[in-house]
């Protein structure tokens, strides 16, 4: 355990050191953004399918064709960058934001817990977020996706900060994905060698972990 838990933090610090811009996404083009239903997944390197060879195999593309093929239509756009903390992605949210999101997944602030950055500021970040999006976007739903402190944080933090999802959740009025990693976390076989980014084996389990909380957010 505590080997993976080594590597976990090991690989979000070289993720934290080279962020990157989301990929370009066809699912993601539109003639006519305004009458078509969008979902934007918008996270970190765990969005982004970082380290996976191919782009549609990550959980955000694997969840919209699962739902699409039981007859919903949405498009998509997989907002994820590697390395991403709550501050960056404050700082990008107004440009994807230009999607004009029926539904907005909110999956940062891993990073934020192995830089060791104070879970009152993640929890401010996002709340900031989520309230940007409510102004601007008033019949967006939001569904906010969760992640849980590595036991070397110590107590004091990882109570702080496994506090601060189910917390904004209740405050904020938006349902929550507990714990993203909840099927794969600390299982070898279904994460890549660093130990926490899941294999394409590993992402199927997290989309399956995300589907029955995005389910109710669907409309035909």
């Amino acid at each position: 355990m505590r080997y993976l838990f080594a590597l976990f933090i090991l690989c979000f610090f070289i993720d934290c050191g080279n962020p990157s811009e989301p990929k370009s996404d066809p699912n993601s083009q539109t003639t006519d953004i305004n009458q078509t239903k969008r979902i934007v997944y918008f996270g970190d390197s765990l969005t982004a399918g970082y380290g996976l060879l191919n782009y549609e195999d990550a959980w955000p593309h694997i969840l919209t064709n699962k739902i699409n093929a039981e007859g919903y239509s949405y498009q998509m756009t997989n907002a994820g960058v590697s390395g991403d903390t709550t501050s960056g992605g404050l700082g990008r949210l107004e440009w994807v934001l230009a999607e004009k999101p029926s539904i907005f997944l909110l999956e940062l602030g891993a990073n934020d817990m192995l830089r060791g950055i104070s879970p009152s500021v993640t929890k401010e970040n996002l709340r900031t977020m989520i309230r940007q999006i409510k102004s601007q976007y008033p019949n967006t739903k939001i569904l906010l996706v969760g992640m849980v402190a590595t036991p070397n944080m110590g107590k004091k933090y990882a109570n702080a900060f496994n506090s601060i999802y189910p917390e904004l959740a209740k405050e904020e009025g938006v349902p929550l994905v507990p714990f993203i990693l909840e099927k794969v976390a600390s299982i070898r076989k279904l994460n890549q060698k660093d130990g926490i980014h899941p294999t394409e084996e590993g992402h199927r389990l997290v989309a399956d972990t995300v589907y029955p909380y995005l389910k109710p957010l669907l409309e035909k």
